[in-house]
């Protein structure tokens, strides 16, 4: 369980935050100097470069949305430029990409964020650059809409696997439908008809909440509150759910912290959103406490299950996790013989921890906001330091010890180790970066930083 910090304030981590982002940039310049963009996107690194991995295309969005965040902090205009660039050249496949579930992961941290930026005054306004952030935005929305299964009780937007799968990641890529959404856009589809992206960003969330999250009531033995299914299996026939399994986890069964961290985050964020802009959504009185259940769950499972230092095993339940003794008791090993630890999920979860935490505590219920609040400092103290910082100027990664596909073997596993360490993924570096944008902006007093600032 982690051992939650209660004194720790956010201006204790100035100068941790300071050495992340004089490391964040120079990672950043590493990459673009030494990364053959030939290969494909940058994934995660082997022997500290960054290598590809065909899969999916999910990760170029991380790669160019990590520059924004950079010139968000340093106002580095060349950086600004180049990044910007390489949006306009390669992105665009990514907007009409039919094929995926990662539409909030690739267009809402580039042209996301590049909208929100000239909306919050920290680039120039120009009204042709903004409607073709606008455009962008409201056509990837409603390309990741039409990827629907419709089942008995709502539907979900399928994962890369066909339409009998819900990933628990997707909760992330509702952002695309509700920016999509708030820009004004509809989707619409044969004969004409006209289909509400907010209410199919909706119905997913409710399936998410409903399906992928457990709340120790019974569904199967292993129901315990906060628990997350990585993938949910559908009979797209009759529209009846059949069983939770896993991709990138150890079973349907156990719990992969990174799709537990992506439920944190997604729901926090997207509570945010209707607290700002969904007030006229007329479900809001009954989706709310349907989205608070699943976000306190799973961020009450994340605190239950995680080493006291906030840094968690990549599945709770990983076959060798009881090789290590009392593991939850003492600050999570790295180096170990026996299972890997995962910091990625640690960046991801801290965000949903924060977010979930202020959340509460704006609406009444400080205790448990306090809680969550205090969590995520904690969380974030761990990371930004070492062993997780990489301060190796050779090393093209920012956050080390991260896990990318462990059941399948990809991750490198450094000569003298049995287990994968030492490495990044460009899904860590990314979240590692925006969970700090956005505990400097909450130091520095400046504009909340949320995805829909647009």
């Amino acid at each position: 369980m982690i051992k939650i910090n209660t004194d720790l304030q956010p201006s204790d981590l100035t100068n941790k935050l300071q050495r992340f982002w004089k490391l964040s940039g120079e990672k950043i310049h590493l990459i673009e100097k030494h990364y053959d963009g030939s290969k494909g996107s940058p994934v995660f690194t082997i022997k500290g470069q960054y290598t590809t991995r065909g899969w999916t295309e999910w990760t170029q969005g991380f790669q160019y949305g990590s520059g924004i965040l950079q010139y968000d902090i340093t106002g580095d205009n060349s950086l600004l430029d180049s990044t910007r660039q390489k949006v306009v050249e390669v992105m665009a496949p990514h907007i009409s990409h039919i094929g995926v579930h990662d539409h909030g992961f690739n267009n809402v941290s580039t042209y996301g964020n590049l909208l929100r930026l000239m909306n919050e005054g920290k680039t120039p306004f120009n009204e042709w650059e903004k409607n073709f952030y606008q455009l962008a935005l409201k056509i990837s929305g409603a390309v990741q809409a039409s990827r629907w299964t419709t089942i008995k009780d709502g539907g979900f937007i399928h994962s890369f696997n066909g339409p009998h799968s819900l990933f628990v990641d997707t909760i992330r890529s509702c952002r695309a439908l509700m920016v999509s959404h708030q820009l004004g856009h509809v989707f619409q589809a044969e004969g004409d008809q006209r289909i509400s992206l907010l209410e199919r960003a909706v119905q997913h969330m409710q399936a998410t909440a409903k399906y992928s999250v457990f709340y120790g009531e019974g569904r199967d033995v292993y129901d315990t509150w906060g628990r997350t299914a990585h993938e949910c299996i559908f009979n797209v026939k009759d529209g009846n759910y059949r069983s939770p399994n896993s991709q990138q986890g150890y079973t349907g069964f156990s719990t992969w912290t990174r799709g537990l961290a992506w439920a944190m985050c997604g729901f926090a964020e997207e509570l945010e959103w209707f607290d700002s802009k969904g007030n006229d959504y007329a479900g809001k009185e009954t989706l709310i406490p349907v989205m608070i259940k699943a976000a306190k769950a799973t961020c009450d499972f994340y605190i239950n299950h995680t080493p006291i230092d906030g840094v968690p095993y990549w599945d709770t339940g990983a076959p060798n996790l009881y090789k290590l003794g009392n593991y939850l008791d003492q600050p999570a090993n790295p180096y170990n013989d026996f299972e890997p630890v995962d910091s990625s999920a640690a960046a991801i979860g801290a965000q949903g921890l924060l977010r979930l935490g202020r959340y509460l505590q704006q609406h009444g219920d400080s205790e448990n906001g306090d809680r969550y609040w205090q969590a995520g400092l904690t969380v974030l103290n761990t990371i930004f330091d070492e062993p997780y910082l990489s301060t190796d100027p050779n090393h093209q990664g920012l956050l080390l010890h991260s896990v990318y596909h462990h059941p399948n073997g990809w991750d490198h596993i450094p000569e003298g180790s049995k287990v994968p360490n030492g490495e990044s993924s460009m899904w860590g570096d990314y979240h590692a970066r925006e969970v700090a944008l956005y505990l400097q902006r909450v130091i520095n007093n400046e504009t909340y930083y949320t995805f829909f600032n647009i």
